[in-house]
Order: structure tokens, then C-alpha cells, then sequence
């Protein structure tokens, strides 16, 4: 096939809901991480929380965000991709604007009423369950709206527009924090998503079924979970490579806190954290490429090395640069692992049972975060208030990471996932 060949079938191998679908996570991604790269510091400098309830907060947050997407996919199977997107931009909208509100007038009744942990906590919530449906609405419609030729290019579209969010979106926070106050951060990722409701409703058409089985009822996606719990030396995996995001989610939970509390209490934490994304979309093809050849376990352990290890830079050099060279590294650490893992994740499931298993490839980002927030927000109070040794606390995370890698050699050598699936290589 020739160049222009392929250039044709690329042009016309995608409906319009695959890139109404895929423009809309752009934006979304962007909106998400404008308000994560604020949320530790607004929950700790504007409404004045502790550390400790920061990082709860935090943990709950994210792993609301990351483990309902198991039960998300069935809600969009039921109902529609179409009116799940419009459900979860118009939630997402409402959630962003209340948390850019709580100090609002209008609002302090509620404050009063409900204190400030319990409102917040609340309002968190809403913004945490329009993300966790929008994931599998766009990966579904990536699939459904893709021919099989170029279905593989469609999901690199999609993973490279989710980085340009993530990227573009502390750059957001960044400037409208600094010409328009932390609120109104808050506020403009709800006017995106409302625009967003707005182009789906206007653009998006359902794609068409391909003949896949729908989940019948969310009362079969829970008996499903049971059927995966049931396996485990799947759950032992899930647990073990947890310790991953306990490493990784503490750039956005305690590493801005630790820059602007004890480092510089002008630093622009939010801006500095586009660094991870800008790291990933300049360096994933030319990582991949050079770790092509190493099993998919090793390089997921390896990845987990390298994010561990990443923190004690900081550790010896609490400077901005030393948080930016850290970044830099921990963001190797993820392109070396991210797609593997989830290489890993489809060739353990047993066999017929890959669909059902590749949906739980989210449950260890969201058990790290449940851990890490409470763990970053101690270990901020712990080194930083208490012994006045704050930089020491990188070699507790770095030591939480180590013990996850050396754990995954153990399983690995325990179960032998590279022998699985007669002799091809599962890990």
C-alpha cells in the first residue's frame, strides 16, 4: 500500500463521532488537569485545610475518578454513548463551578450548615463521577467509530489527544490563576465542559453498535467484578502495581505543596506540573521504540523503578530545578510502563474473559491514589510541621516504590506469568 493509500484509508477509515468524541476528551482532559494541578493548593491555601485533610481529599477524589469507570462503561453500554457524554459534561460542568464557588456569597449558608470538609468533600464528588463516565463513552466510541485498518491509529490519536489535555491543561490553570484568581480556575474548566455538552449535543452522533454484546444490566457488571476478584493472582497484580501511582499521584498531591511550602512560596507548581505531559508526548515514541524488546513485565518494573527513584532528587535537591528534572524523570518512568501495562493486563485475562479484565486495568491507579493522598498528606505534616526535615519525606515515597518493584520480581518469580498462555508472553 502506498503513502496516499494509506493517507485515504486513514481519512476515511473514521465516522464523525470519532473525532467529535475525540475533540470533546481533549477538552475535558484539559479542564481536569487545569483543576487537579490547583485542587492540593486551593484546598490548603484558600480554604485553609491541613495537610492531612488536603491528601484525604485528594485520595478520595481520585480514586472515585478512576475506579468508577468500571461501572461507567456499563452505564454508557445502557443508555448511550451519546446521552452518557451529555450526562457526564453537564455533571462535570456543575461540579467545576460549585468547587470554584465554596467562597461565593451565595453559598455560605451551605458552608455553615454542612462545614467546610463535608461541602467540599460533596462537591468533589460530582466532577469525580462525570470523568469517571467520560473514559470509557470516548475508548468505546474510539472503537465503534474506527474501520479495523486503522482502529490501532484511532487509539493513538485518542492516547496522544489525552496528553495534549493533560499537558495544556496546568498551562490553563497557570494563567487564569495568576490573571484571574484559583476560583475562576475552577470556573473556566466548567465553561468548557459546558461547551462541550453543548458541541455533543449538537455533533455527536451514537456510533454505530459493530455488533458487540451489551452489558445487560449494571447488576451484571457487579457480578462481573465478583468473577474478577475471584482471580487472585489477578488481584495480587492489581494490589502489587498500585504502589506505581502511589509514587506517581504524589506529583499532584504533595509535590506542589512540598514547591510552594518549603521551597518557594511563589513557585507556579501548576504550570511546572505540564512538564510531565510535555515529557511524554516529546519522548513516547522514542522510548517505546528502545524498550520494544524488553518483556512487557520487566518494563513495567522498570518503569516503577524509575518513577521511585525519580523523588530523591528532590530529596537531595529541594530546588525548582530539582522539581522539574524530577518530573522530567518520573515521567520516564510512566512511558515505560504505561503501555505495557496494559499489554500485561489483556494477556492475563483468561481467555474470552479480556474485555472484562481490560476493564479493571484502571482499579490500580485508583487504589494508588486513595493511598497516596492520605500518605502525601501525612508525610508533608509528618517531616515538614513536626521534624523540619521536609525533604526527607521523598525517601519514604521512593521506599514505598522500591518495595512495589521488589514485590513484582517476586511475583514474578512466583507465578511465572511469562509461561502463561502456552508459552507466549503474558507479562
Amino acid at each position: 500500500m502506498s503513502f496516499r493509500e494509506r493517507l485515504e484509508e486513514i481519512r476515511t477509515g473514521f465516522t464523525a463521532p470519532f473525532w467529535v468524541a475525540n475533540v470533546t476528551q481533549l477538552f475535558e482532559r484539559l479542564a481536569y488537569y487545569g483543576a487537579t494541578a490547583v485542587l492540593a493548593i486551593y484546598l490548603s491555601e484558600q480554604l485553609h485545610f491541613s495537610k492531612e485533610l488536603t491528601g484525604w481529599m485528594m485520595g478520595i477524589f481520585g480514586f472515585v475518578v478512576w475506579f468508577l469507570p468500571v461501572l461507567g462503561g456499563t452505564l454508557a453500554d445502557r443508555f448511550g454513548f451519546r446521552r452518557a457524554l451529555m450526562f457526564a459534561y453537564l455533571v462535570m460542568t456543575i461540579g467545576y463551578f460549585l468547587l470554584g464557588s465554596v467562597s461565593a456569597p451565595w453559598i455560605q449558608a451551605a458552608r455553615h450548615a454542612l462545614t467546610d470538609k463535608w461541602l467540599v468533600l460533596g462537591v468533589l464528588m460530582i466532577p469525580a463521577l462525570g470523568a469517571a463516565v467520560v473514559k470509557p463513552c470516548v475508548a468505546g466510541t474510539t472503537a465503534r467509530a474506527s474501520a479495523e485498518s486503522v482502529r490501532s491509529i484511532g487509539y493513538s490519536i485518542y492516547y496522544t489527544l489525552v496528553n495534549v489535555g493533560g499537558t495544556l491543561g496546568p498551562v490553563m490553570a497557570w494563567l487564569v490563576r495568576t490573571r484571574l484568581g484559583m476560583e475562576n480556575v475552577f470556573r473556566v474548566s466548567a465553561l468548557s465542559m459546558f461547551l462541550m455538552f453543548c458541541v455533543t449535543l449538537v455533533f455527536f452522533r451514537e456510533p454505530a453498535q459493530s455488533g458487540e454484546q451489551k452489558v445487560a444490566s449494571v447488576a451484571a457488571a457487579i457480578k462481573n467484578m465478583f468473577v474478577v476478584l475471584g482471580n487472585l493472582r489477578f488481584v495480587l497484580f492489581l494490589l502489587i502495581f498500585s504502589s506505581f501511582f502511589v509514587v506517581f499521584w504524589q506529583e499532584f498531591i504533595s509535590a506542589p505543596l512540598f514547591l510552594r511550602g518549603y521551597v518557594d512560596p511563589n513557585a507556579n507548581a501548576d504550570l511546572l506540573l505540564a512538564i510531565d505531559g510535555l515529557t511524554v508526548i516529546c519522548f513516547q515514541i522514542l522510548v517505546s521504540y528502545l524498550t520494544r524488546k524488553i518483556p512487557a513485565f520487566s518494563a513495567m518494573t522498570l518503569g516503577l523503578l524509575i518513577s521511585s527513584l525519580s523523588w530523591l532528587i528532590l530529596a537531595f535537591h529541594p530546588t525548582t530545578v530539582g522539581f522539574i528534572v524530577t518530573l522530567v524523570v518520573l515521567a520516564f518512568g510512566e512511558i515505560t510502563q504505561s503501555a505495557r501495562y496494559y499489554e500485561y493486563v489483556s494477556r492475563l485475562a483468561p481467555p474470552g474473559q479480556e474485555g472484562l479484565y481490560m476493564g479493571y486495568a484502571f482499579v490500580p491507579i485508583a487504589i494508588g491514589y486513595f493511598i497516596a493522598g492520605p500518605l502525601g498528606g501525612y508525610l508533608l505534616h509528618y517531616f515538614g510541621d513536626v521534624l523540619h526535615r521536609p525533604q526527607q519525606m521523598w525517601w519514604v515515597v521512593t521506599a514505598v516504590g522500591i518495595a512495589g518493584a521488589v514485590l513484582m520480581v517476586v511475583y514474578d518469580k512466583v507465578f511465572k506469568p511469562g509461561e502463561a498462555k502456552g508459552g507466549q508472553e503474558a507479562a
